[in-house]
């Protein structure tokens, strides 16, 4: 198990190493830092003072070693369009991502887990073939369009939901939450519906998949030989079975959406880390566009290593395949 873990770390540091390099490229050599950070009444030394401050007169090795040591330490420099510290920008705007993705997540599973039983269960029926046409038009349609639709026919037409903000929060320390407030648990309930939509086509169509496959297995028929009720025998022996996969696919998907609720956020104009990404696009600032990219693949790496080692916990011959390799590698 200690060279499983030790494997897996090592991958893990490799990747973060490559990701710091493409952050380190993005930050060096798209603009030039200083034109950015100067008004226009600098002169030439002040220029050049404040090259050398931050260390763009040294070798390219020398500054890619002090941006990982930075970066390892949470700082990533100073924002060229706020003029703040790029981590309190992070941290100002993590927990309204954390709190979007955090409810689609229990929306996919909610809705996608049941939903994965009835098409599994009733395969050949009327609602089945409804609810998988529905799953291929939910894979198929782009989350900016459910959103507008969102917004058109709940916000605009209807006037139920509001259609774009976060609402009232509450500040918990340095965290804020809209949980507490009653705008703040309306304004989610769109943003969440249109980041998890394809999320619960996902998590439909695997729990079919596992299901009509545990159905057949033979302990099922067993457990219906001896007369157990079939609604106990579908909701609670398949079920359960099927639901390791489910775990998995969700604890990997869920860096997928924290990367790309930045198109959900930006239809909702939810104040996120996504929104704030699309503006330092926009404006070119550099710092944050490098520190969203290694936050959001940091929390990429993590997941999937958590869900590897998850996996070795629970299936010894995976750990055991890993040390054979290292052993044939040796």
């Amino acid at each position: 198990m200690i060279a499983f873990l030790l494997k897996r770390a090592t991958n893990a540091a490799f990747v973060m190493l490559a990701v710091a390099l493409l952050a380190f490229v993005i930050f060096r050599f798209f603009g030039d830092p200083v034109e950015m950070m100067v008004n226009e009444q600098a002169t030439q030394a002040d220029r050049a003072e404040l090259r050398e401050r931050l260390g763009l007169n040294d070798g390219l090795i020398t500054q890619y070693g002090r941006f990982v040591t930075h970066a390892v330490q949470g700082d990533f420099g100073i924002s060229y369009r706020n003029q703040q510290d790029v981590m309190v920008l992070i941290k100002e705007r993590f927990p309204a991502t954390f709190e979007l993705v955090l409810v689609a997540t229990v929306i996919s599973l909610v809705v996608g887990i049941p939903l994965g039983v009835i098409t599994a269960v009733y395969r050949n029926s009327r609602l089945a073939n409804a609810l998988q046409l529905g799953s291929i038009v939910g894979v198929s349609l782009p989350s900016f369009v459910v959103g507008i639709l969102l917004i058109l026919g709940f916000s605009v037409t209807l006037g139920w939901l509001p259609g774009f903000g976060r609402g009232e929060t509450v500040d918990i320390g340095w965290w804020s939450t809209g949980f507490l407030t009653p705008s703040g648990r309306a304004a989610l309930i769109l943003p969440s519906i249109s980041l998890s939509t394809f999320q619960v086509t996902l998590v439909m169509r695997l729990v079919r998949a596992e299901m009509l496959e545990t159905l057949r297995a033979d302990y099922i028929k067993f457990a219906r030989a001896r007369g157990v009720p079939t609604a106990r025998v579908q909701w609670r022996h398949a079920l359960r079975n099927c639901l390791m996969p489910v775990i998995t696919l969700t604890g990997m998907q869920i860096g997928n959406l924290i990367a790309f609720a930045l198109v959900t956020e930006t239809v909702f104009q939810w104040p996120g880390m996504g929104m704030l990404f699309i503006q330092a696009v926009t404006f070119v600032d550099i710092p944050v566009m490098a520190a969203y990219l290694m936050i959001v693949s940091f929390i990429f790496v993590a997941l999937n290593t958590l869900v590897d080692i998850t996996y070795a916990w629970v299936d010894p011959r995976l750990r055991d395949d890993t040390a054979r390799t290292g052993g044939g590698n040796g």
